[in-house]
């Protein structure tokens, strides 16, 4: 150690740098590699998009669904700008495909990126390839954010949330307190920021897709059911990083939640649900024994586990009916829970039927209204009609826009007349004389004229129609 003190090569040195308030905001993605959490059960796999302000260390999170594209960091940085009121000079991220063309080519940005900047008025820059400690201010952080995030999971005794929202506010409620610590340096450096645009620029990437006989759509290898009054339409489909939002025309028509295939022996994946075909469903109940959609379109365990007992109790064409039917109440009603229950117990009974679960679950049509008590107004009140008719004929003057039926309205005089009159001439009984001197001299003329030779006189019948004309 001593000798390569004295005579080794010098290591890197690493300079302090001085942070300008509003110069640069910076964006990563990160992960919760310490804890698995779960949605309802399910592992949740999903990234977080950390934003922070370089001077004042203000920060935001947000919940990605998939990995790192330009979608996810498009909506994540908007939504930090909005939230922190205003757009730095600078914008710095590491190499990230959804940014910059890593591979090559005559411009460093993606056009995507490059437009968003332009719009937020960001000066886009990155760090060194390989070289993480140049965006410390944003790899640092991002430790002391996710033990945070572990923390706060630890002290709530559970990693399983009912919901995403659930989840979501827990991480907001996390970024809030370490905002608090920087709240007088943000305070400060908001008035050096930039102020936001008008508009967002589109975090949404769009895809045409027509609608199959099957009530699907494909999209990223993925099958999607949609409500199957759109079958052969052509949806204009708007794809988030969370979510489908498929338009027609200007009217949205529906939403989907964004599935990904993550398994890696498999190339396609489907996301079915029973509620969008459930009418064509029940018209043909017996299709339901081999739709190659079956198992997905038992939305639950215990439906898959009752779809088992019926088989075992009934013939198909009867397990067919009932779980179609029990479908379609659980779909118009939405009592998936209730539904599942009630079977459970008729099937350990052996009472289950096709009448009785319509009997059980039919709704109330009968249902009585309060009665409406409507007071009839007093007849007197149209009295007043009468006494404002009376003093508008007996005092005439106070209606002085009204006008007089004797009063006659006064001819209207045009400076220029509707037509010209002419003075008569003998310019028409001429032209009539010279029209009747041919028609004798054709008549007394007799002699056979030659086809090719040409007569400087009109036919008989030609000038008969234009002295008919005259």
């Amino acid at each position: 150690q001593t000798w390569k003190a004295l005579y080794g090569t010098s290591p890197e040195v690493m300079f302090e740098l001085r942070h300008e308030p509003g110069m640069m905001g910076l964006s990563d993605f990160t992960e919760l590699k310490g804890i698995t959490v779960t949605i309802a059960g399910k592992t949740f796999d999903h990234l977080l998009y950390h934003y922070r302000l370089s001077y004042s260390g203000w920060q935001y999170a947000h919940i990605i669904q998939g990995g790192e594209s330009f979608i996810a960091l498009s909506e994540g940085l908007q939504n930090a700008l909005a939230a922190c009121g205003g757009v730095p000079k600078q914008h710095r991220t590491d190499s990230l495909s959804a940014a910059y063309k890593n591979l090559g080519g005559n411009k460093a940005l993606t056009r995507l990126y490059d437009e968003l900047c332009d719009h937020y008025r960001l000066q886009p820059t990155r760090n060194n390839t390989g070289i993480a400690h140049e965006n410390g201010a944003i790899e640092s952080p991002h430790g002391h954010l996710k033990n945070r995030i572990e923390q706060a999971i630890y002290l709530r005794g559970s990693n399983d949330f009912g919901s995403l929202e659930e989840y979501r506010l827990l991480i907001e409620a996390v970024v809030a307190k370490l905002n608090q610590q920087c709240q007088a340096k943000f305070e400060d450096e908001k008035k050096h920021l930039q102020p936001l645009p008008k508009y967002r620029v589109p975090d949404y990437e769009m895809l045409a897709a027509r609608v199959s006989c099957h009530s699907t759509v494909e999209v990223r290898c993925v099958l999607y059911t949609v409500p199957s009054r759109l079958i052969g339409r052509q949806l204009e489909l708007r794809l988030y990083h969370d979510r489908i939002l498929g338009y027609l025309g200007n009217h949205q028509v529906v939403e989907l939640p964004r599935m990904r295939v993550t398994d890696p022996d498999k190339r396609r994946g489907r996301c079915i649900n029973y509620r969008h075909v459930i009418e064509g469903l029940r018209r043909k109940p017996r299709a339901f024994i081999y739709c190659t959609w079956q198992e997905d379109l038992l939305p639950t365990t215990h439906f898959r586990e009752l779809w088992v007992k019926l088989k075992a109790q009934f013939d198909l064409d009867t397990a067919a009916v009932l779980i179609v039917e029990a479908l379609y109440i659980s779909a118009t009603q939405n009592l998936e829970e209730p539904i599942a229950e009630y079977l459970e117990q008729e099937l350990i009974a052996q009472t289950l039927s096709l009448k009785r679960l319509k009997q059980q679950f039919v709704r109330d049509c009968s249902q009585s209204f309060p009665p409406l008590t409507i007071a009839q107004h007093s007849l007197a009140s149209y009295d007043q009609l009468f006494e404002s008719s009376s003093i508008s004929h007996d005092n005439p003057e106070s209606l002085p826009e009204s006008q007089s039926a004797s009063e006659a309205t006064p001819p209207v005089s045009y400076s220029h007349p509707l037509g010209i009159y002419r003075t008569p001439s003998a310019t028409g009984a001429m032209v009539l004389l010279q029209i009747f001197i041919n028609i004798m001299r054709v008549g007394i003329d007799s002699t056979p004229r030659s086809p090719t030779e040409t007569s400087s006189h009109r036919g008989s019948t030609s000038q008969r129609k234009k002295f008919f004309q005259l």
